[in-house]
């Protein structure tokens, strides 16, 4: 079976797309309009790209009648945003975001989250989150009539302390590992990581 995406709409290859590359992260974004009020709403058009700088990616699609939704425009506005680890305590907290409440509507009380402030942006991040990632806007690019894609700098994280090993530097999620997106409605629960160490070079000789 093959398909041409250039003979099928955008509703057919978000399907197709969706279904097939999984697990995704999700990102619980915040922000705050130009008057203060804040935003809540869930991403799984997101990844970190790069370290160096240290970058997040978020694919932010507009509302069907045809205007940014907040997040774009907030983003657009300010410049910044924090990007907020969702694990499986948050799971029905964040469905709540993802609801297409109007313009101006705060979903984080509504949610049953709690804000905690950040070091270095403005929007608030979500106290729950086992991790939270404040970003400043690197770069927008406009992707079609309906996507927009956001690049933005982290400039500070912030990890709960019974995940954090401050010895070792290291964030050990000891079982409670965020949760992805699948297709649909659909999300997954991490089971057991498995090692996957790269072979030697010399076993192939």
């Amino acid at each position: 079976m093959k398909v041409r995406f250039d003979e099928i709409d955008a509703k057919l290859r978000y399907k197709l797309m969706t279904a097939s590359i999984i697990p995704r992260p999700v990102a619980l974004v915040t922000s705050l309009d130009k008057d203060g009020n804040a935003n809540a709403a869930p991403y799984s058009f997101f990844n970190g790209m790069s370290e160096d700088p240290p970058l997040i990616v978020l694919g932010l699609k507009r509302r069907d009648s045809g205007p940014k939704k907040d997040t774009a425009r907030n983003i657009e506005e300010t410049s910044e945003f924090v990007v907020n680890i969702v694990n499986w305590e948050m799971h029905q907290g964040m469905l709540v975001t993802a609801a297409d409440f109007p313009e101006g509507v705060d979903e984080i009380p509504l949610a049953g989250f709690t804000t905690a402030t950040c070091d270095l942006v403005k929007p608030p991040r979500i106290a729950e989150a086992p991790v939270a990632f404040e970003c400043r806007k690197f770069v927008t690019v406009q992707a079609g009539i309906d996507r927009e894609i956001a690049i933005g700098e982290v400039v500070a994280m912030h990890v709960k302390d019974e995940i954090w090993d401050a010895e070792r530097q290291y964030i050990d999620w000891q079982g409670n590992l965020p949760i992805a997106r699948l297709w649909g409605t659909l999300y997954a629960q991490l089971g057991s990581p498995v090692d996957g160490p790269v072979p030697d070079l010399n076993d192939f000789k």
